[in-house]
């Protein structure tokens, strides 16, 4: 009878593998170097997932869940103006990728570039993201509007895809030049133009 799968090694795959992917791409890394930095026989592998690309589908959830644990609470916290709120998690997504010199990206971006086109299921998979993530940003922006603070004619949740669709542009270039030019313009620029407010310095 075979053992059960241990929920522990599932997450050290998860964990390895959401690091070597972030890093080296997806095409950059193989199974066997995902096992061996998670410190798993290799045929372990297919014990906790049916396939590299379901592999992928699982790393997308577990960033995401590591993105909304870390940075959505910028978002939840109702003691803040709802478009301060918007600001701050942006904020504090550009200090996390300060620590790694903006080299890693965003890895929404970077798998919807290098797989979008060749699985649907990680298509699909990025799609429900996005839903989540603009989700929460059209929560803030709906109670600015019921608070006068955006114009009644306005779609929160256009509003917010054309927000991460700006926030994605910045981290793409701010990868390209391992600077952090790209995100200042985000912040200051482009996303109080989209809020309709004066450039927001949020600590």
């Amino acid at each position: 009878m075979p053992r059960p799968a241990n929920p522990l090694v599932r997450e050290r795959l998860l964990a390895a593998g959401l690091e070597l992917i972030h890093t080296n791409g997806f095409n950059g890394c193989g199974i066997k170097e995902i096992t061996d930095s998670a410190g798993v026989p290799k045929g372990s592998f297919y014990s906790y997932f049916a396939s590299k690309e379901d592999f992928a589908v699982a790393v997308l959830e577990h960033y995401w869940a590591s993105i909304d644990r870390d940075f959505g609470a910028h978002l939840r916290d109702v003691s803040r103006p709802s478009v301060e709120r918007v600001t701050a998690f942006f904020q504090a997504m550009t200090d996390h990728n300060a620590q790694r010199n903006f080299a890693l990206g965003c890895l929404v971006g970077n798998l919807s570039l290098e797989l979008a086109d060749h699985s649907a299921e990680v298509r699909a998979k990025l799609d429900h993201i996005m839903d989540r993530w603009t989700g929460l940003i059209a929560t803030c922006l709906r109670e600015a509007q019921a608070s006068g603070g955006l114009p009644g004619d306005v779609s929160p949740e256009e509003l917010a895809f054309l927000i991460v669709e700006a926030w994605e542009g910045a981290v793409m270039q701010g990868r390209i030049g391992r600077r952090r030019d790209a995100y200042e313009r985000f912040t200051a620029v482009a996303l109080p133009r989209l809020l309709g407010t004066s450039a927001l310095s949020v600590k």
